[in-house]
């Protein structure tokens, strides 16, 4: 059954694949040139920060300066409007410029899954218009030390901006990937406590664990409340064994489902080994030996807490 899934998948990527050069053209060729004078051009579109949608566009020479304009985001018979601003440029083009925040969880509009389009109404008097949104260009990745923000950092849902196969912009919203994101790390010279939230699923009877080579701890679990959670790393069982640094990963788990391990996804920056990176410190658990513990985030993102015996302790033990 598994190996049938992956063969239709790979078969429904090369039919993308296929299907994005033809749909372009048609665009370019053929839907763009028979609907400049009726649909505003966009010149600006991006999500910024996960859940914002920041747009500006050009509306078409046949357009009047209305009273009052707004956009539509729509999806069947479910509807909502967002406030939008169109004003006259010195030159005489009409631009308009819109932000619309995006997800329940942050207040804004509470798009459920799906393909949602979004076009510009106009008010005047006891006349209205609708005016189609067209995307030429998707968004251009670009580089630099951040990234354009993926997923919220609210809720953990993605919205991207696309278009249809006419060019209308339309955003898509999926739901958040389940994961377990680190919110604070808090390292004293008594020891390490974390803590992190749950985004995407639930948590029945939860707790942490700690893998290392060879070795595994289970560790209880303490609610804070608002799905946050804080485990007390238990640096008293994680001594090395050897003299060489042992490095543990920490990982959620319920029951009825997959761990998940601990780490900060919910960014937009390329190297977050780097830009969250912490000092490591010397803890003295209690009846154990001192201890030099790193906590830190591999290139992936994923949290871990690398423990090595202190230079003196491991003298005075040879």
């Amino acid at each position: 059954m598994i190996p049938r899934r992956r063969h239709l998948a790979a078969a429904r990527r090369r039919l993308t694949a296929r299907a994005v050069p033809l749909r372009s053209w048609l665009m370019q060729r053929l839907f763009l040139p028979l609907r400049s004078g009726r649909a505003a051009r966009l010149l600006y579109a991006a999500v910024l920060d996960g859940q914002t949608v920041n747009l500006h566009a050009e509306l078409p020479r046949s357009a009047r300066l209305p009273e009052n304009a707004g956009l539509v985001i729509q999806r069947g018979r479910r509807r909502y409007e967002s406030p939008a601003r169109v004003y006259e440029e010195r030159d005489g083009r009409l631009l308009m410029d819109a932000t619309v925040l995006l997800g329940a969880e942050a207040g804004g509009v509470p798009l459920s899954d799906g393909r949602w389009r979004i076009a510009l109404t106009t008010r005047s008097g006891r006349r209205s218009a609708r005016i189609p949104l067209l995307l030429v260009e998707p968004p251009q990745p670009y580089g630099g030390p951040t990234m354009p923000m993926a997923v919220s950092p609210v809720s953990g849902r993605r919205h991207r901006l696309g278009r249809t196969v006419t060019g209308n912009l339309r955003v898509v919203t999926s739901r958040a990937r389940p994961s377990a994101e680190v919110m604070n790390v808090d390292l004293s010279h008594t020891g390490l406590v974390v803590d992190f939230r749950v985004v995407g699923t639930g948590a029945d009877e939860p707790w942490a664990e700690f893998t290392a080579t060879g070795r595994r701890i289970r560790q209880p679990l303490s609610e804070l409340g608002d799905g946050i959670w804080r485990v007390v790393t238990p640096l008293e069982e994680m001594t090395p064994r050897r003299r060489a640094a042992e490095h543990w990963d920490v990982a959620f788990c319920s029951a009825g489902g997959r761990p998940m391990r601990l780490g900060r996804r919910l960014h937009d920056v390329r190297n977050p080994q780097r830009v969250f990176a912490m000092s490591q410190a010397g803890v003295a658990p209690r009846g154990q030996t001192p201890l030099l513990v790193h906590p830190r985030y591999t290139p992936a993102g994923n949290f871990r807490v690398t423990c090595s015996r202190m230079p003196e302790a491991g003298r005075r033990l040879s």
